[in-house]
Formats: C-alpha cells, structure tokens, sequence
C-alpha cells in the first residue's frame, strides 16, 4: 500500500506516491468511514496551500468524495492549516482536509486530515482510514468532476478567511499593541500567512513590511521551514531596518519563526517558554503546559514554578491536542515551532502565535532579547543541539537494533537518571539535561537532540551519540 500516515498527516513525493489515484483512493477511504459513523451527511471541508499541485489535489479529492455522496465545501484560496481547522469547527463539520506537506521540501505533497473541532486525526483514525484503503485499493473509485459538482451542489466553495481573522482579533490584546506602533518584519517563506497576519498586524497599527510573499512552488530554493539557516534574509531585513521583531511561517503557517530585536533567531523552544511564561505571570492565566519529548525541559521549570504540571507526549500535534484537552492544559507546543494556547483552535497556528509575541512585547514594553534574558535569570539556561542524519535501508535497521532491541547507550561522562523508549530513546542525566534519538515521521531522517545547561554541553554529548551510531560527521544540519 502507498499510503501511510506519519506524525503529520501523509506526505509523499510528488508523481511518485503523490498522484491523482491516490488523492482520491484517501478521499474514498474517508467517505466510506464517514458512512459507516453516518456522518457523510454532515460534509467534509477542503483546503489547500501554495504547493504544486496543491489546488488541482483539493478538486480530485472533492471528486471523490461527492462521488461517494458525500458533500464538500471547497476554501478556494491559498489557506493556512490553521485556517482549515478553524472553519471545521466554524461550520461543524466532522471531518477536514489539508493538501499540504508542511515544511518538507517542494518535491513533496500530502494530505493532512482532521476530527471533529478541528483536531488532527489520531492513530486510530489514520489506521482505519490506512486499512479501507488497502480494502479498496484498484477497484473503480466513482467521481464526480469538479465544475459538475459544483454546478449540481456536492461541491460548494466556502471563504472563512474573514471570520478567522477575527477570530485572532477578538483572542489578542489589540489596544495594547496600537499604543507601540512596533515595525514588524513578515517573511511567509512564498507561503500562505501573509493576507492573515498583515491584515491582523495593520489593523493592530503596526508599521509591516513583508519580503519572500510571492507564489513560487519551490520556495526559492530552499525548506519552506523557518529555522537559523533559512531565516537569513529575514535576520538582515530586521538589522538594517531596526524591526522589534521578524516573523515566519512555514509552508502552510501553523510553524513559527522569529527574529528577535537584536537579529538572533528565537529558537522554538524560547517562543514557547516565553509565550507560557507571559500568560501566566502577566495575564494571569493558569493552566498546564504539554510538550513533546523533543521540546525543552524549561517548561516543566516555570510550571513548577506556578503550581502547574507539565505534560511529556510522544512527537505528533496530535498526541499535544490529545493531552490539552484531557487536562485542560494552558499552552502546548513543539520544538519544530508549532503551538497553540487553550481557548483557540485544537492544532498548530503560526498566525495566532505570532500575534501574541507581538502583543507580550507591547503590554510588557519590553523587546524578546529582554524578555528571554529575564527568563534566564530566574531559571539558568538551557541550550539544545538538534542534528539531522540520511541512511540507508540497512542503517536504519541496524540502528534501531542497537537502540531499541538491544537497548545499547555510549558511555556517558555523567550520571544516567532514567532511558525512556516511547518514541525513540530519550536518556535523562541527572541533575538534569537529555538526549534524545528518533527516526522522523515526516521526513526519512534520524535525529539527535540534546539540551544541556550550555550549548558546548550540549553539542559534546550529541557527539557522544552520533559517534555511538557510526553516524559522525553526517549531519545535514
């Protein structure tokens, strides 16, 4: 079978097992499982980004589901990931889809597919929908062509895009960001968040300037991703032009990167810990944090700080959404960059985040570099190395021989607290720091983390670990 979900919905490469046939064999899956929890009635919401092929995929999943009688509403814009997610919940649909593959490079598609209120689908789902679509896969799949659809009313086209702004208006401190008159720096990455965050920026009064914004399919030249390597151009726009703060999105917007004041790059983790930080010690709101266990240990401290728990979930928003809404926790996130605070959408929002760094920095009336400097004072640092190795087929069996049969570790030049193999191999030292190794669900790579009190720290006992897998010297990152 050619379709498999990973941590983030499925990608593949595009005219490989990215194709028409399959598109609409994953749009048949999902609306014989619609009919047999008698929800096709209720209709399924479809949208997509800038990708190539992107919109053409939308229409051929749109086909197949009002081929299958169930009925579509079709966002016919570039959207946002988090834009889908909201209009889920906005026109109370169960089931959602996203043509998108995220930050994986332009070769790539996918389809990331949501639950009730907006949630990404969880494994129990994408196992019932991987299962009907080996059951059905090669026979005749019925479909409707688009413009027949349309015409007869199985297709309909939606544009929630107002509504969704709006929603992020009403959700941040709109006042207090109006009274700063802060110079913002948009990089969408040829993405999809410039009409939503420059229309909520400038209604904000913020002086935006917006580089990289035009269409181009393959990102010019580079991962749709906002890290420190990508964010170049970005980190000079704000230099040479004094912003408080440079903002980018990912591919499809639900990730977040940042470009602080001073031109450093904000890596996921601080935005998180900042975000967790200002919500509860300046807006006064309680709650847990969730975090995967590839995300910083910062969070657990300010947490305790505050009498709040925070919770360790496997790599996947989902297993984050999951863990929120069990807990009723305050904010979840990820290393990568993506987050989400209670009370908004159920998923990942690069937009909504980003708007409430802009409105922390305006009610505290201080700048990031400030901001995170505090942080530190009170809690010491914490520093993460994060590397990326390619393999063969046969390293990464050997690989996951070592580590998860064998349950084989280098020798360490400091005490091992606990090793967890929930979602890769995750060694605790004591009194503190950890390294973790788990292959990608998105992408085919194995990766190393590790955070220590300092980054030399940090980088020694990745080295410890990569040396260990016979992998020394072969980091992308």
């Amino acid at each position: 079978m050619s379709i498999r979900f990973g941590t983030g919905g499925w990608r593949a490469v595009i005219g490989d097992e990215f194709t028409k046939a399959n598109v609409q064999l994953l749009a048949a899956a999902l609306a014989a499982q619609m009919q047999e929890e008698r929800a096709a009635g209720r209709g399924v919401l479809i949208g997509y980004d800038r990708r190539f092929l992107s919109r053409e995929a939308a229409h051929w999943a749109a086909e197949a589901l009002a081929g299958a009688g169930v009925p579509c509403r079709v966002i016919e814009r570039e959207s946002p990931t988090p834009l889908v997610m909201f209009a889920m919940r906005y026109y109370d649909l169960p089931y959602g889809m996203a043509v998108t593959a995220s930050h994986n490079p332009a070769l790539y598609n996918g389809v990331k597919v949501f639950t009730e209120g907006g949630r990404d689908a969880d494994e129990t789902v994408t196992a019932g929908l991987e299962a009907r679509i080996a059951a059905i896969e090669g026979s005749a799949l019925p479909v409707v062509p688009y413009e027949q659809g349309l015409r007869d009313g199985r297709i309909t086209v939606v544009d929630p895009m107002n509504a969704y702004i709006d929603s992020v208006i009403r959700a941040v401190n709109m006042d207090a960001i109006r009274s700063r008159g802060l110079r913002v720096a948009l990089d969408p990455m040829y993405g999809v968040s410039k009409t939503a965050l420059q229309t909520i920026l400038i209604t904000a009064r913020c002086d935006v300037d917006v580089i990289h914004e035009r269409r181009d399919a393959l990102f010019g030249g580079r991962l749709p991703a906002p890290n420190s390597r990508t964010l170049t151009s970005l980190r000079n726009f704000v230099i040479e032009h004094g912003c408080d703060i440079g903002i980018a999105t990912d591919g499809d917007a639900d990730r977040l990167g940042v470009i602080d004041d001073q031109g450093e790059f904000l890596h996921p983790n601080k935005i998180l810990v900042l975000l967790y930080d200002y919500l509860l010690r300046y807006k006064g709101w309680r709650g847990a944090a969730v975090r995967n266990l590839a995300t910083t240990h910062l969070l657990d401290e300010i947490a305790k700080e505050f009498g709040e728990a925070c919770y360790e979930v496997p790599v996947g928003f989902k297993h984050v959404s999951g863990k929120m809404l069990e807990t009723g926790a305050l904010i979840g996130g990820e290393s990568s960059g993506g987050l989400t605070v209670r009370g908004h959408i159920q998923g990942k929002d690069g937009i909504y985040a980003a708007a409430l760094l802009v409105e922390m920095m305006a009610v505290t009336g201080r700048s990031l570099s400030e901001l995170y400097a505090g942080i530190t004072a009170r809690y010491g640092s914490f520093e993460m190395v994060e590397r990326g190795y390619r393999f063969s087929p046969e390293e990464k069996a050997r690989i996951h021989q070592l580590l998860m049969q064998e349950k084989q570790l280098p020798a360490f030049d400091r005490p091992v607290e606990s090793v967890g193999y929930a979602d890769g191999c995750k060694v605790r030292f004591a009194p503190g720091g950890w390294v973790l190794c788990r292959f990608s669900g998105t992408e085919p790579l194995l990766r190393i983390f590790c955070e220590m009190p300092t980054a030399a720290e940090a980088g020694q006992v990745a080295d410890r670990m990569e040396e260990f897998l016979g992998l020394s010297g072969r980091s992308i990152d």
